[in-house]
């Protein structure tokens, strides 16, 4: 089956602009072109075209474009990347859209956000944004420089939200009053320990009693988990300090 430029055009819902640009740059060619000089589009060009609309919703460059149809080994590995790439996609999408519901949600109740919980599906960039005060903060108050040139979004994606369920297991055990030396508050440090260490954040129990002392100490940080929960901050350096203790027996 064949189909003019127009047809092309409703059927995708792309312009007829945007069709005769596709082939004066060499993306997208028609199969032939009448003595009248009308375009004409077979099953072949419309499995480009799509190919072609998938990696505009990516926002890919033309140029890029043109480079990844160029080096496509076959139809199927193209689509089943293009799948993986969207689906990764949509999965931060998803998580930024329910990070902008939470934040409305904490607005309108004029109470603040948890801020492990205000960055979760941010990109590079994003990341690079949303720490500039944490960094501009820990350079005048440390002398310590944060490098965000070298921020992997992914990695920080998932460290944020392992941070954030460590955090909210341990204010729901304080609002709970389990007692520090809970044996589930051991299991759960260990768990976290082991988390952090298999993300190159190297960690152990002392290490972890030194950073609940600086989330007292500092005002940034400690605002942050008081924020959460009344008490959270002195919570988890009691149940760190505990857990070290019977950790270095």
């Amino acid at each position: 089956m064949e189909y003019t430029v127009k047809e092309v055009a409703e059927l995708t819902g792309t312009t007829v602009k945007t069709l005769h640009h596709y082939h004066k740059v060499g993306l997208l060619e028609p199969c032939r072109i009448t003595d009248a000089g009308y375009r004409i589009y077979g099953i072949k060009e419309l499995e480009r075209l799509q190919e072609i609309l998938f990696y505009r919703e990516l926002e890919f460059s033309l140029k890029d474009i043109m480079k990844a149809l160029e080096d496509e080994s076959n139809r199927i590995e193209t689509l089943k990347q293009q799948h993986k790439l969207l689906s990764e996609r949509s999965e931060r999408m998803d998580s930024i859209l329910k990070t902008i519901e939470e934040s409305i949600i904490f607005t309108e109740k004029g109470e603040n956000m948890d801020q492990s919980k205000m960055f979760k599906g941010l990109n590079k960039e994003e990341w690079k944004e949303a720490l500039s005060e944490q960094k501009e903060y820990l350079s005048k108050e440390y002398e310590f420089e944060m490098d965000t040139e070298a921020i992997d979004a992914d990695a920080l994606n998932e460290v944020s939200a392992e941070s954030e369920r460590f955090m909210n297991f341990l204010a729901n055990a304080l609002k709970d009053k389990w007692n520090p030396n809970d044996k589930r508050l051991e299991s759960e440090l260990t768990r976290h320990i082991e988390f952090l260490n298999s993300h190159d954040m190297p960690t152990d129990s002392k290490e972890l009693v030194e950073t609940a002392w600086f989330f007292i100490e500092d005002d940034f940080h400690r605002d942050m988990l008081e924020s959460q929960q009344t008490g959270l901050s002195y919570y988890f350096y009691t149940v760190a300090e505990m857990y070290a203790l019977k950790n270095s027996k």
